[in-house]
């Protein structure tokens, strides 16, 4: 009784040219975006008003060229998002703040 396996294994072709395979490689290791927990500041710090006339604060909430951050980046909840909007509008029209301004920070 002889065992005889009837399987045809073919050689992989040799390639031509430094022996890169098929695999992936990068330089630096990938990043892995781990998800930080957003949480509404004002809310956390119990902050009821939102002073227009507290510039220093506000300049937190814009942008380098004077644009208010939107909520998914800030974490601020809606109703308070509507009062640093408002906030914003009423510093800049009482020139606390700059409309436009280049690299404001």
């Amino acid at each position: 009784m002889s065992e005889e396996t009837t399987t045809s294994a073919t050689p992989a072709p040799a390639k031509s040219g430094g022996g890169a395979s098929n695999e992936i490689r990068y330089l630096t290791p990938i990043s892995i975006e781990t998800k930080k927990d957003k949480y509404c500041r004002f809310k956390k710090l119990g902050i009821t008003y939102i002073d227009y006339k507290d510039a220093d604060f506000l300049l937190r909430l814009v942008n380098e060229q004077g644009k208010i951050l939107p909520r998914r980046l800030t974490g601020t909840s809606q109703k308070y998002q509507k009062r640093v909007a408002q906030a914003v509008k009423r510093s800049r029209h009482l020139a606390l703040m700059p409309y436009v301004a280049d690299m404001l920070k």
